[in-house]
């Protein structure tokens, strides 16, 4: 029996959430989430998290998995995926894949997670020299490592100039090979028939439901629910208070922002993460095999 594994993405407010619903009604299938924030239990109105008629009309996976001062990372997001759609695809049924993080849904396509295993004392020992003498000395450290050069790295983003070294300093070996082994290794689903559909929306349309969205989660009371998420110590957890709309309201509960300013800050931020999106569908995951044009 084929086993399908479809995959509807794009911008935040491009009307995922109800074209999927449709889609996986048709298809005979249940949705597995790929939204970071949707993870966490009491982010629901920042997050447009389905409501609980929609979450009834399909079954869905992957929501309010995590208390939400409990972080949570694409290590646990691959495990808890790959174990959804195998319960999914071992019941007869297809599977959907929905939402935008970047990361989550790349892990659909291609290997995500690195096996190089780097301790604590390494990672000291790399962020120490970055601390004393900056990326030009990371850099020179790399390229004595790797004589046959740096590969894809991006060196002029110091995270992954960090990264890359740590990998280097962990494994004994240098960045080209390690780029060559992690590119290597095997496609994830690959026993699933894909189909990937894009969803897309002229850029002054998605403007505006950016705007609107953020004028409703205000409305539907974003703030009260953030003062609930701080006394459930959402600061704990540096992913979930960063997500946008969130971060915003918290700054603003917090008198680092005016409430003049909280409702164009969450859709500048927003505005610049559907920017981001685009960007990362574009260079990061496969050409789709359908788009549709809302």
């Amino acid at each position: 029996m084929e086993q399908l594994l479809h995959i509807i993405t794009g911008p935040t407010a491009v009307g995922k959430t109800e074209y999927a619903l449709a889609y996986a009604e048709a298809h005979n299938a249940e949705i597995v989430s790929c939204d970071a924030s949707l993870i966490y239990r009491g982010m629901d109105i920042g997050t447009a998290k389905p409501s609980p008629a929609e979450l009834a009309r399909v079954p869905h996976h992957l929501i309010d998995l995590n208390l939400v001062n409990v972080p949570y990372d694409i290590v646990a997001y691959v495990r808890d995926a790959q174990a959804a759609v195998a319960d999914i695809l071992n019941r007869g049924r297809s599977v959907l894949v929905t939402g935008g993080s970047g990361f989550y849904l790349k892990s659909f396509f291609a290997p995500v997670i690195d096996v190089v295993k780097v301790s604590d004392a390494v990672r000291s020992q790399v962020a120490a020299l970055y601390e004393a003498e900056g990326l030009s000395a990371l850099l020179a450290e790399l390229s004595m490592r790797s004589p046959q050069g740096l590969g894809n790295l991006d060196i002029k983003n110091p995270r992954r100039v960090l990264r890359a070294l740590e990998r280097c300093i962990a494994s004994g070996k240098d960045l080209p090979t390690l780029q060559a082994e992690f590119a290597a290794r095997p496609e994830p689903y690959a026993d699933c028939t894909k189909h990937y559909i894009l969803l897309s929306r002229d850029k002054e349309n998605l403007q505006q439901r950016v705007a609107h969205r953020a004028q409703q989660m205000l409305a539907a009371g974003l703030i009260e629910e953030v003062e609930g998420l701080l006394a459930l110590g959402i600061k704990e957890n540096p992913s979930a208070a960063s997500a946008i709309g969130y971060r915003e309201t918290i700054a603003f509960l917090e008198g680092q922002l005016s409430r003049e300013e909280l409702l164009p800050s969450i859709v500048q931020n927003t505005l610049h993460l559907v920017k981001k999106q685009r960007t990362w569908f574009r260079t990061q995951i496969p050409s789709p095999d359908e788009t549709i044009q809302f």
